[in-house]
Formats: structure tokens, sequence, C-alpha cells
């Protein structure tokens, strides 16, 4: 029987791993690697969830993309650091040590909703 379950969990490995490999090669086929260097100009993505999206008016039509802007320099593999807008340029409060300022929130009052069910 403990013969039976292996060979049964070796065929359901072999079989994820056909499939990641299947899903990997479509996903490769699709994918462009984006290299920046200093001084080119790229967009922005914005979405609504970013908080970069929420300092723009939330409007229904908003760009995705918003730029324009300078590449200065390279900080990782797939990050660099833009020349953003003032209003763009932080808009989280991470530091320079990339820490966060966490301030308390007091809690006034609680109510309890009953409902029918």
């Amino acid at each position: 029987m403990i013969a039976e379950t292996t060979e049964q969990v070796k065929k359901i490995l072999d079989r994820m791993l056909t499939m990641q490999s299947r899903q990997k090669n479509y996903t490769d086929q699709r994918r462009k690697p984006l290299e920046f260097e200093e001084g080119d100009h790229a967009f922005l993505m914005v979405t609504p969830t970013t908080r970069v999206g929420r300092v723009i008016k939330a409007k229904k039509l908003n760009p995705r993309y918003i730029g324009p802007f300078q590449i200065l320099k390279r900080v990782g593999l797939v990050a660099y650091q833009m020349a953003l807008l003032p209003h763009l340029s932080n808009p989280h409060n991470l530091k320079e040590d990339l820490t966060l300022s966490v301030t308390p929130v007091r809690i006034d009052d609680t109510s309890i909703k009953r409902l029918r069910g």
C-alpha cells in the first residue's frame, strides 16, 4: 500500500513539474526584458491602489501612466530612482534608512451591530 501511494505521489509531482515548465515557457515567450540607463526617460505606472495614484485626484478616467520622468540612477535589478515632480517625490513616509514612523491611534467609541441573523 505504501509503494502504491509513493508511486502516485511521484506521478503527481511529475505532472506538476511538466505543467509548471509549460506555464513558464508560455510566460517567457510574452515577457519583454526592460532595462533603462541613466538619463533615459520612462513613464511611471499609477493605479488607484498605489499611494502615488492617491496623490493625484481620484477620477474615473485617470491615466494609467504619468510622465515621462528622467531616470537618475539604477538602484537594483529592476528598481530605478527617478526625478519626480515635488508632489509625487515622497508619496509615503519612509525615511532614508527605510524605516517607517508609526503614530498610535486612539479608539474613542465602539459599538456592536446586531444583525437579524
